[in-house]
């Protein structure tokens, strides 16, 4: 039985996306559910798995392309338990159109199609046409020999330390046929050409990123508020109870953003313009309490989204904080994950940034940014003290908070988190 292998189908906010990576290569056997192929769009990577145990028939659709929702991919034929080829079928969803095969019957891509298809992605013989790099000198290491970017890439590097070196072999001798004064006095003749460069297409993900930035900046009325809080007596209670904690609740780490989260909430809750966004000229005041947080991976910035944050219980959300930490890291985020959010908190301090000013995540109209913790001097009753401090920075749309209403907001979360007592009793 054969299958049309589609691209997802998108939401409203995504018109397409991109071809990232072939997991299967035309002709090998995969199991039912194994990832065909991953689609990268603005937000997550979205995979593609097998509907049935089979083989890759064709690829339509190679790495760099731009598909778009329930584009056709690739051809997939089921194979049945014997081994053999089941009815194929020419419409999509396996409907039968009663020509049979098997696995006498079935021939086998031809060497043109199958070097199409794992010669080279498309994507790395953009980039080796960019670099002037010939496709078929570069050592694949994909599947079946097949030709990434990232072999493109290593071959421009390698070439480039190789002309360095014989550039280098160049200047150490003159040359003996040369009559240029040069040559005479021993003067070494450098090569113009030791600086290299190197351009690479920025993926989906970052595109959105940038313009999702430079969208906030743009339109809305940009203010950042700073204050400092002392993490002692989080930093206390998390010593105290982090075992307890953990054995409580199946090896849960209580952290820091848990915290954040909570502070936040009660925050949102006594100034409701944080927690709005505006459309249009009307100014939206959300019933919920959606936060999002941000976390860094390596294709970008991605803000998974707490729902209903003021339900929670701690264990919650620090167990959330942490399955999308490794759903960030192994691109399993959905969109689902990452729809919506009323207010965001991004954690530089995890890379060790002492002090920023954090974007807005539009349409929200406040960021909250935490810092690293260090030791710092503070008065307290009239004595110098060293305490772990940390930098707090409020970021906020001027067109519907206040400058006072956005500090007192941010004192509102130092004083949750320096007696965390408060928010068990509403103060």
């Amino acid at each position: 039985m054969a299958f049309e292998i589609r691209a997802p189908s998108f939401p409203e906010s995504i018109s397409e996306g991109t071809i990232a990576a072939w997991k299967a290569e035309v002709g090998a056997i995969v199991s039912r559910d194994t990832v065909l192929v991953e689609v990268e769009t603005d937000k997550v990577m979205i995979e593609v798995v097998a509907p049935e145990t089979g083989r890759l028939i064709a690829i339509l659709k190679g790495e760099g392309d731009t598909v778009t929702s329930e584009e056709l991919l690739a051809q997939f034929e089921a194979v049945s338990a014997r081994g053999g080829v089941d009815t194929i079928a020419a419409t999509r969803g396996g409907a039968t159109s009663g020509v049979t095969a098997n696995s006498n019957t079935t021939s086998a891509p031809s060497p043109a199609s199958t070097a199409a298809s794992l010669g080279a992605s498309p994507a790395a013989r953009k980039l080796a046409a960019e670099q002037g790099v010939k496709v078929t000198a570069v050592r694949g290491t994909g599947r079946g020999g097949r030709v990434t970017k990232g072999d493109v890439v290593s071959a421009v590097d390698e070439g480039d330390a190789a002309n360095q070196s014989i550039d280098a072999a160049r200047t150490q001798a003159p040359n003996p046929s040369s009559n240029s004064a040069a040559a005479i006095t021993g003067t070494l003749e450098v090569s113009a050409e030791e600086r290299s460069e190197r351009r690479v297409p920025m993926t989906r993900l970052r595109v959105s990123i940038a313009r999702r930035l430079v969208e906030a900046q743009r339109t809305a009325a940009m203010l950042t508020t700073f204050n400092e809080v002392n993490m002692a007596p989080i930093m206390a209670l998390r010593e105290k109870y982090r075992e307890q904690f953990a054995a409580q609740h199946g090896g849960v780490r209580l952290g820091f953003m848990g915290f954040f989260v909570r502070a936040a909430v009660e925050a949102l809750k006594r100034f409701p313009a944080v927690n709005a966004s505006i459309d249009g000229d009307d100014v939206v005041y959300h019933g919920y309490y959606d936060i999002g947080v941000a976390v860094g991976t390596e294709r970008g910035l991605v803000v998974p989204v707490l729902r209903d944050a003021d339900a929670l219980t701690m264990a919650q959300i620090e167990t959330s904080i942490r399955d999308f930490g490794a759903k960030a890291k192994d691109n399993k985020l959905t969109l689902q994950d990452m729809a919506g959010g009323t207010f965001t908190i991004s954690n530089g301090g995890v890379y060790g940034s002492l002090l920023s000013t954090p974007i807005l995540n539009p349409p929200q109209t406040a960021i909250l940014g935490m810092h690293k913790i260090q030791d710092r001097a503070i008065v307290e009753n009239g004595a110098v003290v060293a305490r772990p401090m940390m930098y707090l920075a409020l970021s906020y749309d001027h067109r519907l908070i206040d400058g006072a209403d956005a500090v007192r907001f941010l004192i509102t979360i130092k004083d949750c988190v320096e007696d965390p007592v408060r928010m068990l009793l509403d103060l």
